[in-house]
């Protein structure tokens, strides 16, 4: 399933998407090294969804900025203190992405960003070019299981833009049963159907 949510941006990926480019970075290039889509825009995050049988994988994408505020390490206390606050928050994908319904458990979380690799005190340079252009990203990845999968009638992001005031638009690819959507969500427009 792993691949085929890896291929789901690009099977999906609007026309509208790929012909905007309202704000790039020069480091663009270096993103698309890292397997970003689209150019570092501030604001914008990027959410694949798959729901496949009882199984409902999730995938977000988004500059640190939206998340934490900054994106440069975290050396003071205020900003070590942000990043535990966002880990935090991002470790309950049911809450975030309003999965109250299907009985779903979280099966596997993997939350990866240089930011986290600085709390971690694991920084072996991995993410050098990240912390150099100050374009840090942070990636969330979701296994769900769901006991009553017919239940899931819509994500609603209410709560992620809440929690996360500045990211301002996510754009959601996703595969479910009733086929394949991608359709940009906002504070004001933040739930989708399955």
């Amino acid at each position: 399933m792993r691949r085929l949510l890896l291929a789901l941006p690009f099977a999906l990926l609007p026309p509208a998407v790929a012909q905007a480019n309202e704000h790039q970075h020069a480091h663009a290039d270096e993103h698309a090294e890292h397997g970003s889509l689209d150019a570092h825009e501030h604001g914008a995050a990027r959410l694949n969804v798959v729901l496949d049988g009882q199984a409902l994988e999730l995938q977000l994408e988004s500059p640190a900025m939206n998340l934490a505020g900054f994106e440069h390490a975290a050396n003071s206390a205020a900003d070590k203190a942000k990043v535990a606050a966002v880990r935090n928050q991002l470790q309950d994908p049911q809450a975030l992405f309003g999965l109250s319904a299907g009985d779903c458990t979280l099966s596997e979380a993997e939350l990866e960003s240089a930011l986290f690799a600085d709390d971690e005190h694991a920084h072996d340079g991995q993410h050098a070019d990240e912390d150099e252009s100050e374009h840090s990203e942070i990636h969330a990845h979701y296994q769900l299981d769901c006991k009553k999968p017919s239940e899931l009638k819509q994500l609603n992001l209410g709560e992620l833009f809440k929690r996360f005031p500045a990211t301002e638009k996510i754009q959601v690819q996703l595969i479910g049963p009733n086929g394949q959507q991608g359709v940009e969500l906002t504070p004001a427009n933040a739930s989708l159907n399955f």
